[in-house]
Formats: C-alpha cells, structure tokens, sequence
C-alpha cells in the first residue's frame, strides 16, 4: 500500500483510504484531485479487495474516463480494463441497451445528436407551417429535459412567446418532436438519463442489478451536476450508500446548463453520516495568485469553507493594467506576449467570445501565432456570416450562395421547398437565382414574401454603393429585425455580441483605412484567410479561449482581460444574487488557471451596442486586497505611484454589503451590492430588488 500512498499529502490520503459510507472530496483548484480519485480506485482493488466489476467511476467528458482508465490500468494492471468508467450519458447507454424494453425503447434505438435534432425540429416546424429557427426551441427542449420539468411545469413560467410564436405553440412543437423520435426509434441525449430515471423508478428489481454492479460509486466535478443526473446518482446510491463524489462549488460555472451548484451544498444535508475531506494544498499556482484568488472567493455566501495553499514559495506579484480603452488593453497583451516570448506556455481568457477580435488582430500584427479555443474564428461566426453575406449580395447579386445564405435569414416566410422551385426555375431557365427571385410571380402561387425580399434587395444594393460597411450594416440590422431574431437564440447575446464586434471592425476599417463596401469586403476576406488553420496549429502559439472554456487547464502566463461592470460582471448576471456568484467563481477560475504569472487588465472605454461608453472596473477587483496587485504601465513597466484601483463608484451611501435592512413594502432584507444612488437587497420573501436608496424609505437595521 505505501506506494500508493507515499506521493500523497495527509488530506488526500484520507480520501484514499476511506472505505465505506458516503464521503464528500472538496478538492480546490489545482489540488491534484484526480490524482486521488485514481489511488482511490486502485486503493479499493488491491488493498480491500473490491472487485473492478462493482466499482462506478463518472466522469463529465469521455476524454477523462479514458484518461483515468489508462492511468488505472497502468496502476493495477489489465484487471482495471472491467472497471466502469463513463459519463453520465455513457453509463445510461449502457444501461438501456440491456433493459430499455422496460421503458418502451426498441432494441437497437439510436440516439440523436444536435444536429440531428435540429434536423427533426425543422421537420416539425415544416409541419406546422412555422417559419422559425430550430434553435430557440431546443434550448427549451434541453431546459425541460436537463431540469426533469414536466411540460406543464415549464409552461407556468415560460415568456408568452418561445422563437417567435405563443408558447402554447411550442408546446406543440415539444410534443410532436416527441412523437417523432419514438417513430423513429430514436432519443435525443437528455433522454437518455430521463429513461434511465424513469426504469430505476418503476422498475426497483433492475435498479437492484445495476446497484450490484456500482457498489462504490465515484463521481467527479460534482459541482456541475444538474438535477437529473442528481436523481440518477442518488437512485444508484441506494439506502447503503458508498458513494464518493468530489468537487468544488468554488469552480461551479454552469449555470446556464442547468447545473446546480446546491446539489455538493447539500451533500451532507442528503448523507448526514458523510465524511468530509477537504485538499487545500495546491499544486499549480505561486504564492500570490492564490493570495488573489483566495481574497475574491471568500466574498461568495453559496460555498464550503475552504483555503487554498500554496506548496511552491515565491513567484512574481499580480500585475494589474489599466487600459485606456480596449485597443490600448489588445496592444498592451501582445508587447507583453512578445516580450515574454515562449507563447506556448501563454493563455489570454476573456468572458466573450466578442472579446477576441482585438486581441487576435494585435497577435497577429506582433508577429505572434494565436490558437483560438472553444470557438470559430471571429469572421466564421454565423451571425458574422449572415451579415457579410447581405454586403456580397448587395454588392454582387448573383452570388448564389450567400443569397441562399440570407433568403430567409432572419425567417420571413420564404421556406425550403419555395427557394428549391425558384432555384429548378433558375436552372431550367439559364437565369441566376436572383433573377428568378425577381421572377417569382411568375414560379409561385404565393410570391409575396418573395417580392417583398427583392424589394429590401434593391434597397441595400443602392445602399451598398452609398454608403460606407458602417451605414451599410446598420441598415441591414434595421430592415430585417436581425437583432430581435437573435435575442431569441439561448445564446442570443453572445451573437448580438458578435454582431456589434462586426459593426467595431467596419467602423475602426473607416476610420484606419476608408473607402467602399466592396473594399471592407476584401480587406475581410484576407483576415479571415489568415484566421484559417494551416494544417496542424503551431507548437507554439498563445492560447486565447473564454473564461468558461479554460475551466480544468493550467498555464505558465495568463492575461486576464476585459475586468468591467457589465462584462464581468456581465450584464446579464445583475439581477440575482446566485447569478453574481457565479459571475465571481468565472473570475475565480480564471485566476486559478495561472501557473507562475498572472496579469489583470480592464479599459476605461469600450464600445458597447456600437457606442463608446465610459467603463467601471469590475467590482471583483475591489474585493482585492491592493497591496496584493501590481499596477503596471502600457509597456509593461511598474508603475510609480503606489498601486491604486479606481473605486467603480461610490458606495450608496454608505453602504457596501452585508448590513441589514427594512423596506416598508417588502420587509427585512440584506444589502447584496452597492453602487452610486442604487442598492440591490436580497428580501427572503420576494427575493432580489434593485432599490433607488432616494425613494426606497430603507431603515438600518442594527
């Protein structure tokens, strides 16, 4: 046994060793949890003498159930090969091919991904006679399916209208997408673990079998459960439970994917009997990252008591830049990247994907190879393209492609089986199918719609010819109701995002360069060819992903960017307190991602909806400690006055957080955040209100 001991500090050890009964492993950044997770299983096979075929281990990706297969196997030999070890959707799998005709499935059912899902929702809506985008109804689908909501339930309090249409009439679409996967003998992913419940629950004696096969049970990221994959553990758990799940609510960052950072708060409110084993040493990062790290965290209220500590002494301060405005922030990274060298080791995380456009440009002119993660390049983003695609037809009409691109884009009645009629006619009738658009009343018994776009065509030609990309685009969001199309996408606002980083680029593109729609249009085209991967992506090249993609990966250098109200916090986050939490964990992790050298930086400009706005540092920043923060200068050099942040306002009237309060309508409440004439106060009642402290009539409380 001492071997698998003996490279283990006293905490994780006593996860190790720790044989029977529920057991809660809260595992801080870096604190080399996996590690533990991997001795742990090897613990159970060779010193208690567990058999591999009774032991669970869940994982969130297949990549890591691999990974810690390989590792076991080379720990305990072929024998650790009968190990299972899965994802959530895995595990369910397997149990349904062998008892899903208890649930109604067929043998050999197969399971739909996403774009086999969208596929079939467009089929649906086809039925229907709906001209809506698939997407804002899947996100409801996943919503339903992810939170195990009944229909009825989700109904209550949907807005009135989902994708455009009354959500009565979604309801429809839910129903009828059903219907069609059961004819087709097929389930979508979030079904998966849905049936598994559902044959757990009304079938107990397959429950019985499967628990004989998952008597020690592991589950790793607890955090990020969502509430069916918590009903799945707890079922498999049974009244007996050897269930060890390990994570860190401190690192819970899913929120928008149902996952509910209670389900490990609760955890031993649901196993009164568990032992709790908290690793607070880390291993990853010097000691004043986590000095930062540690001082932003302890401010969240939804978390477990816990400390990081660092096992390598020394390391260089955290460096903080104030930036002018978002240009200067860009330039600032890249002489700092260049200076550093080494661009391997060096990963530039920011909250949207709309950040990246600057920081890519100013890589790129530095001479400096860039690895985009998590995403296309800025030009590739659908949004982008669907824009772009309105100036190449307005400037070339017979581009057929992007004129099939935007037809109906966003909906407006002119659906697939309209545009395939026009484009037979444009064939037979050797015309390009912008000229058969104009011939529509003589193809279509309902060429309305049709006409309609070729009149908003004709318009935008014009205007191409005009007037600069700027005006140009700003028309086509006007005339076509773009942006309101996007707003009802479940990841409408990183789109809307993307479209006024598109409106930047053409505006910066006037104002550097000049000239036509046509002359924007080229100088795209060559920016985004240099985007485009060639081959294999370099061995060395700086890493630039957003904070929720960087989750789980280390590097030497991290630049932090874009620390502002409204974008970190985001804007969207504002309105309830466990939304501003989470807010500070994303801050958190990405604080935590930083090996040796961690630098912060916001800008005191940046555009916002097409406008320049004055800024405020993000409110995270005052929870730093400012002797913990080094204030540098735009070349990197260290500033003279002593380190000082800016105040993002001042506090309202005295107010900072935490005091007491009585509201004469909503009653006794705590103050959340503070900010100018403005309180928010969470009101156990009625929840989070934003209160203007100058009509309020708010009484301190002692």
């Amino acid at each position: 046994m001492s071997d698998l001991l003996s490279s283990l500090n006293p905490a994780q050890q006593e996860a190790v060793k720790h044989f029977e009964g529920p057991a809660l492993v809260v595992a801080g950044a870096g604190s080399g949890k996996t590690r533990t997770v991997v001795h742990r299983i090897a613990y159970l096979m060779r010193e208690r003498r567990v058999y591999p075929s009774e032991i669970l281990a869940v994982t969130f990706t297949n990549k890591a159930a691999g990974e810690m297969k390989e590792r076991l196997v080379r720990m305990v030999g072929p024998q650790a090969k009968e190990l299972w070890v899965a994802t959530f959707h895995a595990a369910a799998v397997r149990i349904l091919r062998v008892y899903g005709e208890y649930v109604g499935l067929r043998p050999g059912f197969v399971i739909f991904d996403e774009d086999d899902q969208n596929a079939l929702l467009k089929e649906v809506l086809k039925e229907l006679g709906l001209e809506a985008r698939p997407g804002p109804f899947r996100a409801m689908l996943d919503r339903i399916k992810n939170r195990g909501e009944e229909l009825s339930a989700f109904l209550r309090e949907a807005p009135d209208y989902i994708g455009g249409v009354p959500k009565e009439v979604a309801a429809e679409v839910y129903r009828r997408y059903q219907e069609a996967l059961k004819v087709q003998g097929a389930v979508d992913f979030n079904d998966l673990l849905l049936l598994a419940i559902k044959l757990f629950e009304d079938h107990p004696e397959v429950l019985h079998k499967v628990q004989q096969r998952a008597r020690f049970i592991h589950v790793d990221e607890y955090q990020d459960t969502n509430p069916v994959q918590y009903r799945l553990t707890r079922l498999l758990a049974g009244e007996k439970p050897n269930l060890m799940v390990v994570g860190d609510p401190d690192q819970s960052i899913y929120g928008f994917r149902a996952a509910d950072i209670h389900n490990i708060l609760r955890f031993t409110q649901d196993y009164p009997e568990a032992r709790v084993i908290r690793l607070e040493e880390n291993y990853r990062s010097s000691r004043p990252i986590l000095q930062v790290a540690n001082a932003v965290i302890e401010k969240n209220a939804l978390r477990l008591e816990k400390v990081l500590r660092p096992t390598k002494e020394g390391g260089e301060p955290v460096r903080l830049y104030r930036a002018p405005n978002a240009r200067e922030e860009a330039a600032f990274v890249a002489r700092e990247v260049v200076r550093l060298g080494g661009y391997q080791g060096i990963a530039v995380l920011y909250r949207t994907n709309a950040q990246s456009r600057l920081l890519e440009e100013h890589l790129r002119r530095a001479g400096v190879p860039v690895r985009l993660v998590g995403a296309v390049g800025f030009f590739e983003r659908r949004e982008v393209k669907d824009l772009l695609a309105y100036a190449r037809v307005a400037v070339n009409p017979a581009d057929g492609i992007n004129l099939r691109r935007i037809v109906n884009t966003p909906p407006r009645g002119i659906g697939a089986s309209t545009v395939s009629r026009l484009v037979d006619y444009a064939q037979k009738a050797g015309l390009s199918l912008y000229e058969a658009l104009c011939a529509a009343q003589q193809v279509l018994s309902r060429p309305q719609p049709v006409q309609a776009f070729v009149g908003l065509l004709q318009e935008l030609m014009e205007s191409a010819f005009e007037s600069g990309p700027v005006a140009f685009f700003q028309r086509v969001l006007e005339a076509t109701g773009f942006r309101e199309a996007l707003r009802e996408e479940p990841d409408g606002e990183d789109r809307l995002q993307n479209v006024e980083e598109l409106l930047r680029a053409a505006r910066d593109w006037e104002e550097e360069e000049g000239g036509s729609l046509a002359d924007f249009l080229d100088a795209v085209a060559l920016t985004a060819r240099a985007e485009e991967p060639q081959g294999e992506a370099p061995a060395e090249a700086v890493t630039l992903m957003t904070l929720h993609n960087a989750k789980g990966l280390e590097f030497p250098t991290v630049f932090l960017v874009g620390l502002e109200e409204n974008l970190l916090p985001h804007r969207n986050s504002l309105s309830r307190l466990e939304d501003l939490e989470e807010e500070r964990r994303l801050f958190y992790v990405g604080i935590t991602r930083a090996q040796e050298r961690l630098y912060l930086s916001y800008a005191e400009e940046r555009e916002v909806y097409g406008k320049r706005e004055y800024t405020r540092p993000s409110r995270f920043l005052e929870d730093i400690p400012r002797e913990l923060l080094q204030e540098v200068g735009a070349f990197g050099e260290t500033s003279a006055a002593p380190s000082r942040l800016p105040k993002p306002e001042k506090p309202a009237q005295g107010f900072r957080g935490g005091e007491k309060v009585r509201h004469p309508k909503f009653g006794q409440g705590t103050v959340v955040a503070a900010m100018g004439e403005e309180v928010t106060v969470m009101f156990p009642e009625v929840g989070l209100k934003r209160l203007a402290l100058r009509f309020a009539g708010l009484e301190r409380l002692e």
